[in-house]
């Protein structure tokens, strides 16, 4: 069975279908059978435990974690993958013992409504919460982050129900069998490579915070500021004259240095380097220096 691009996997996951998601080779190179939280049913609760045999989790994006205010189960994280769980839980009200597919089910729907609140929940419980990298796939090549990835994608909530599929030996299934499986329960495999390569396509991380006129030594600069998406890190584009494609500019990428740049340290020529481009780009009266707040 081939597999499966990313928008087919997306079609199916808004219909409330299940996919398996793979992530990579190098990796845990296993299968999740995975479906948009908001979408999950008793029954497809009841598959995973059947035929899934793994574990059964609820990837949650940073901000539901919050909103829930859960934990984390421990702060000194040594598994070998770093899989964020947090302290199980169990809906308050509506289930029995908590264990059956119904209550799972319920417990999952609950914990991930619009207006879920942490008193919804108790702890611990049956269901067990695992809590997305911010930037996702992008940060995380695991299917905690696929999932919720996937699902915000869809237009769903960002959470995410996933399990791992063994063979019937309790072996974990490796892709020949998950092709098999797929093939068998009609299921769409999609990876998470794929995944990141769809978000490298489609999305853009990068937002103009503000602009203004910067008056230097050097002369006036337009100075736009941005910030990134993924990591918080803001960005300074100095910029001089009016930037046309169709043109060829003077472009300068100057890694953020405090000591060089601010207080001038001999112990590099950081400062030095930016004031030059400055001049540079003064004296041909078009450019852009990248002012990235990085390593150089």
């Amino acid at each position: 069975m081939p597999i499966a691009s990313v928008e087919e996997a997306l079609a199916d996951l808004k219909e409330g279908k299940m996919i398996i998601l793979v992530d990579d080779e190098d990796r845990e190179n296993e299968g999740d059978l995975t479906m948009a939280a908001e979408k999950i049913t008793p029954e497809a609760i009841n598959f995973m435990a059947k035929y899934g045999r793994g574990l059964i989790c609820l990837s949650l994006a940073p901000e539901i974690v919050e909103q829930l205010n859960l934990p984390l189960m421990v702060y000194d994280n040594r598994s070998p993958f770093r899989t964020a769980f947090t302290i199980s839980i169990e809906a308050r009200h509506g289930v029995t013992t908590g264990i059956s597919a119904a209550d799972r089910a319920h417990t999952i729907l609950t914990a991930v409504a619009d207006d879920a609140q942490p008193e919804d929940l108790v702890q611990p419980g049956h269901v067990f919460p695992l809590r997305a990298r911010r930037g996702g796939v992008l940060f995380r090549t695991g299917q905690t982050e696929g999932s919720v990835d996937l699902a915000r994608l869809a237009g769903l909530r960002p959470a995410g129900v996933i399990c791992e599929v063994m063979n019937d030996d309790g072996t974990m299934a490796r892709l020949p069998d998950l092709e098999n499986f797929a093939e068998i329960h009609d299921l769409k495999i999609a990876t998470v490579a794929d995944v990141i390569a769809y978000r490298m396509r489609k999305e853009s991380f990068v937002q103009q915070a503000a602009e203004t006129i910067l008056p230097t030594p050097f002369g006036d600069f337009k100075a736009v500021a941005f910030v990134n998406d993924i990591d918080d890190y803001e960005h300074l584009a100095l910029v001089k004259g009016e930037i046309d494609s169709a043109k060829e500019i003077l472009v300068r990428v100057h890694s953020q240095c405090l000591t060089g740049d601010v207080f001038g340290s001999f112990r590099c020529d950081c400062g030095a380097q930016l004031q030059k481009a400055m001049k540079m780009v003064q004296k041909e009266g078009l450019g852009v220096i990248l002012y990235m707040q990085q390593e150089g």
